[in-house]
């Protein structure tokens, strides 16, 4: 068992054109302010990190570390998820998705496909160099617009797809593998990669690529309904990187599970403040800890009613709040012998 680290921060959600969340200087004092430990960068946001100069200059890395160690802060993961989207992307979703990438390669899907690549190699090697040993991203989606099978799939287009997505994502896990760094995919609805089934696909069409991992996150279980605790159980070899996340589900007479052309605030299932919606994080943290996870717990904030500024405050008590400090010991330790195999087998009357 291990204890969890945190309370960290993603801080994608945050970033703005004001002050403080307008610079690294400034948001890292002000999360640090409301307790937190640790922060997760978005890697596509040069206010927060220059990504080339990360993956190329020690230098550079030392001193963004060191930066944030002056507010007593560490770096949890370097996060690219906008940007693993672009690396699978059915055309369907080239135009709303072009705004991810820088505008040299917009609108020529396969300029911005190899732009993708080429950042997340630098992803991995920046993280060797923070001392990082996980990096959280999107696997992209070329079969998702097939999701719900009607009229009735092509034979063979499910496979196909996740065929051409480990082939994509194979020279890019090497890449990490060689600087010994993970890859924790987020499970989301939108991508590909949305839930154990899909995951597992990937993997055996990797060939089990052992850095090809998870960043769970429970809050998108919630919305599909998907039993978050025995996921845990199942993958908690391949959960690399946490986020922190709330939600519920309120099924009605009117909609379910499909009810994403309704506004956030109106559909049956939606994002939540820590503590707000219907998470069971006691069982999530017991369940972590008790499978070995020791990296960190990081605050994702996506909600439909709250502000980001009151959640960002009171997901730092949360967190540590449910922090575990696991045992180093039995609790009837007091109660035990030493071994004595003499004593033990007169005890078993042999």
């Amino acid at each position: 068992m291990k204890t969890i680290k945190g309370p960290a921060i993603f801080l994608a959600q945050f970033l703005g054109d004001e002050a403080p969340f307008n610079t690294l200087d400034g948001i890292a004092r002000y999360m640090a302010d409301l307790g937190y430990k640790g922060l997760q960068l978005p890697t596509w946001d040069p206010r927060v990190i220059d990504i080339k100069q990360a993956a190329e200059s020690q230098t550079y890395a030392d001193e963004l570390k060191g930066k944030l160690k002056d507010y007593g802060l560490e770096i949890t993961e370097l996060a690219s998820h906008i940007i693993g989207q672009l690396v699978a992307s059915h055309p369907v979703y080239d135009d709303l998705f072009d705004g991810f990438a820088v505008p040299e390669v917009r609108k020529n899907p396969k300029a911005r496909q190899e732009w993708a690549v080429n950042h997340l190699k630098l992803v991995a090697k920046a993280s060797k160099n923070l001392g990082l040993s996980t990096s959280a991203t999107f696997s992209g989606a070329l079969a998702w617009p097939f999701l719900y099978p009607w009229p009735q799939r092509p034979s063979g287009l499910v496979e196909t797809a996740f065929k051409e997505l480990a082939n994509r994502w194979k020279p890019i896990l090497d890449v990490y593998d060689e600087n010994g760094v993970d890859v924790a995919y987020e499970l989301h609805p939108g991508e590909d990669l949305f839930d154990g089934t899909s995951f597992e696909r990937f993997v055996d069409n990797l060939g089990g690529h052992t850095r090809a991992n998870i960043n769970y996150d429970p809050s998108h279980f919630v919305l599909q309904q998907l039993d978050y605790l025995q996921f845990i159980d199942l993958y908690h070899d391949r959960i690399k990187a946490f986020h922190v996340k709330d939600a519920e589900f309120n099924p009605s007479g009117r909609q379910g599970v499909y009810s994403g052309f309704a506004g956030w605030a109106d559909r049956a299932g939606r994002f939540r403040s820590l503590g707000d919606g219907q998470v069971d994080f006691i069982g999530i943290f017991s369940k972590l800890s008790q499978y070995g996870y020791g990296s960190w717990a990081v605050l994702e904030w996506e909600c439909c009613i709250k502000s980001p500024e009151q959640g960002a405050a009171e997901g730092a008590p949360f967190i540590a709040n449910h922090i575990i400090e696991v045992t180093q010991k039995a609790f009837d330790d007091f109660a035990g012998t030493a071994a004595d195999e003499t004593f033990n087998r007169k005890v078993l009357g042999i």
